[in-house]
């Protein structure tokens, strides 16, 4: 594991924390690298239930490091940029698609792509001293890591517009009140907070979680015949699970279940 980002496992939650403090968690290829090999060896993972995502106080993510980025802008083989390119948006993906759940803990300023990684999640608890920017046209960018196809989603395309042109900084309050994050937390309290959401989501029924994720995906560009579809696959699949009948049994001894994560 790369210093640019550190890993502890609490409860079966995998807590993941961006470490360039210096830089506001500026993505670098470290870190990047990092990220990616930690969360598709958390969704291979048994022993793990559930994946959190944070930066190291003061910020979540600056997003891209665009010193960096200057230095590199003027003589690139186009072809090879879009090989990184490519790879480094593989962390949007897997934050989104892996099968356990993964929560964005946004404990300061997430801009650009690092508030692309917050909006692949997914869940989003943040402080309420944190904020929210877009960024990318501020240096004359469009945007990735995602951003469009998960803002859109998230506040609907004429908000997203709105922020992606201006590329103004919103609080809390307001990325509560459209739908960005789920929900605000008092500062001192956001991490207690995101840990005991995780450790219960890394506590529950892990195929239903990873076959529930399988539909939503398919909801989100498919129409009623395809989610439908996925539904049943995915319906039959759980019956066959330990999951379901640990719920039985639990329902008619009158206890909690408890789930292997499995």
């Amino acid at each position: 594991m790369s210093e640019d980002l550190l890993s502890r496992v609490d409860a079966r939650v995998l807590v993941l924390t961006m470490n360039r403090p210096e830089r506001r968690n500026a993505l670098s290829p470290a870190m990047e690298n990092a990220l990616r090999a930690a969360l598709i060896d958390a969704d291979r993972n048994d022993a793990i239930g559930a994946v959190v995502l944070t930066g190291a106080s003061p910020a979540f993510c600056a997003g891209g490091d665009v010193k960096r980025m200057a230095e590199a802008s003027t003589d690139f083989n186009e072809a090879e940029r879009i090989e990184q390119m490519r790879a480094r948006c593989e962390l949007s993906r897997l934050l989104h698609e892996i099968g356990k759940p993964t929560i964005a803990m946004i404990n300061g300023s997430a801009a650009g792509a690092g508030l692309s990684l917050a909006l692949a999640c997914d869940l989003r608890l943040a402080a309420r001293s944190a904020a929210f920017s877009t960024a990318f046209i501020k240096v004359g960018l469009a945007g990735d890591f995602g951003m469009h196809y998960f803002l859109n989603r998230l506040v609907g395309s004429g908000r997203a517009r709105e922020l992606l042109l201006t590329a103004r900084s919103i609080d809390t309050a307001e990325a509560e009140r459209i739908g960005l994050i789920t929900p605000a937390v008092d500062d001192l309290a956001l991490e207690a907070e995101t840990m005991t959401v995780a450790r219960a989501l890394a506590n529950g029924p892990g195929l239903g979680q990873r076959l529930l994720k399988r539909n939503l995906n398919v909801a989100e560009d498919g129409d009623l015949a395809a989610v439908l579809d996925a539904e049943i696959r995915n319906h039959m699949m759980a019956l066959r699970s330990a999951a379901l009948r640990e719920a039985v049994s639990a329902f008619a001894e009158k206890r909690p279940p408890k789930f292997t994560g499995r």
